[in-house]
Order: C-alpha cells, then structure tokens, then sequence
C-alpha cells in the first residue's frame, strides 16, 4: 500500500468529533502564535489608535459628516472613521495571517499541516477561523480604548450586534491573505506585496471619508471604491455597530468570501494549485 494510500485511509473513520479537535488544535495554536507575539497584538492597535487621536481629532473641529446611514445625526469625524479603523485592524491581521503561512511553508510547518490525513479544505477553513477570532479579539480591545475616549455606539447592544460582522468580515479578509500567501515564492517579497494590496484596498473605500463626498469631487475614483471589497466590509460592520443591516454589504461579504477561500483552496492544492507548480506543494 503506497504511503498517499495509507493516509487517505483513516479519512473514512473520522466523525465529527475528530473534526472538533482538529479545529479546537489549529485555533489553539494560533492562539499561542498570536500570545507569544505581544508586538503583533500593540501594532494592530498602534496602527488604528494613531489614526483616531491624531489624524481624527486635527479633523474634528472643521469636518463633521452629514446624516447619511447608520447615523440618525450630525456625527464627529472620529465617530464616523471608527468601523473603517476597526476594519483596518483585520485588513492587517489578515495579512498578518497570510505572512504565517509564508514562514510556515518555507521553514517546513506547513508541509506538516498539510499532509494530515483531513481534507485540505477543513484544515485551511480551520485556519482562516481561527485568524479571524484573533481579528475579532483585536477589535474588541480596540473599541474598549475608544470607549474611554468616548467613542461608543448608541446603545451596548451595538457591541452584540457588530459580532458577526466582524466575523464574516474576517473571514473574507483573512481568505483573500490565503490567496495572496499562495503566491508569494518568499518571505522577502511580502512586504512589497502587501504595500500594493492593503495601501490601495484602505484609501479607496469609504473608511475615512463617505463615498457620496468622493462622488462629487471623482466618480472615477468612486467607482473603484464601490468595485473595492473592502468598502463592503466597512460598511458591514458600520451598520451592525448601530444594529442595522446592510443587505447589499452582506451579500457581497459573502460572496468574496466564497470566491477567495475557493481560490485558496485551489491554490494549496498540490495536484493543480500554484504551490505545486512551484514546487513547494505539500509532499503526498
């Protein structure tokens, strides 16, 4: 019996028990990854945390935002930018993600992950969960300091509702970090993609100014806002943060998400992905 044959074997036998702890394994490792790595956690505020007392507050004496949904009034700049800085936070930490799965493919870990007897596509879909309950973690400190910098929703029960916002929009960022990790040949060139992927993504949506602005002053700039992913998970997780629903948000949310985690899958595939064209595909 050849070794591909003999690993392939035991799948047959696994219940959804065996998929429970395979899960529970990934996300505590990720969870250790990510506690060890203290200057992870401070980046992904500092980041943020610099945009809402500097940038935002040089701002909020001469710009106030229109009452345009979510908002039932006239709000503050720093008000307004809060769920595109929360947004921001998993931008990064999806990529952050995706530079793991590049160091753990060239010093070996990946190989290991991937050869497991479980389908390839459960072991990527564990880690990209488990990446995005860091994102979310991260987020939830972060709106903890912009509450005692009086910053909050209009009622506690904004912090419940913008969960799963917050979630589906981790997953999508998180699964487009895949795709890109599939891609990159070596850990030197991540900076520079990155550069050219989280840049453009941040400044053409709608997290530091609304969209209707951009209209007036650039439709052509508008366009690639509202063609931009990222838009779409900002505005998510603006509207459930005042438990609201953006149908129109939520649906391309999920529909990205389908679309890059099916491409990453693809792409780890060792029979036709780009991993194996490179030769650095998991050894089966």
């Amino acid at each position: 019996m050849t070794s591909i044959a003999a690993a392939r074997l035991p799948r047959k036998g696994f219940g959804l028990v065996q998929y429970a702890i395979a899960l529970q394994g990934i996300v505590w490792r990720e969870s250790l990854r990510f506690v060890h790595q203290r200057g992870r956690f401070v980046s992904a505020l500092v980041r943020p945390l610099v945009w809402l007392f500097i940038f935002a507050s040089g701002f909020r004496a001469v710009l106030g935002i229109s009452i345009i949904p979510p908002y039932q009034t006239y709000v503050t700049y720093d008000v307004y930018i809060t769920p595109g800085l929360m947004a921001m936070i998993q931008l990064f930490n999806g990529m952050q993600s995706s530079l793991s799965m590049v160091y753990d493919r060239e010093t070996g870990n990946m190989r290991t992950l991937l050869v497991s007897p479980f389908p390839r596509w459960y072991l990527l879909t564990c880690k990209l969960f488990a990446g995005a309950a860091v994102g979310v973690l991260q987020v939830y400190t972060y709106l903890l300091i912009a509450y005692f910098w009086g910053i909050s929703p209009d009622s506690p029960w904004g912090y419940v509702t913008v969960l799963p916002a917050l979630f589906l929009s981790g997953l999508m960022l998180g699964s487009l970090g895949m795709v890109l990790s599939s891609l990159i040949r070596q850990l030197e060139n991540f900076a520079g993609v990155m550069n050219f992927v989280i840049f453009p993504m941040f400044f053409a949506s709608s997290a530091l100014y609304p969209l209707w602005e951009v209209q007036e002053k650039s439709p052509w700039l508008a366009t690639i806002c509202w063609l931009n992913p990222f838009t779409y998970a900002v505005e998510l997780v603006r509207f459930a943060l005042y438990e609201q629903l953006d149908l129109t948000s939520l649906e391309v949310d999920i529909g990205c998400t389908i679309i890059f985690l099916a491409g990453a899958i693809l792409a780890y595939d060792p029979a036709r992905g780009t991993l194996i064209r490179r030769g650095a595909g998991a050894a089966e």
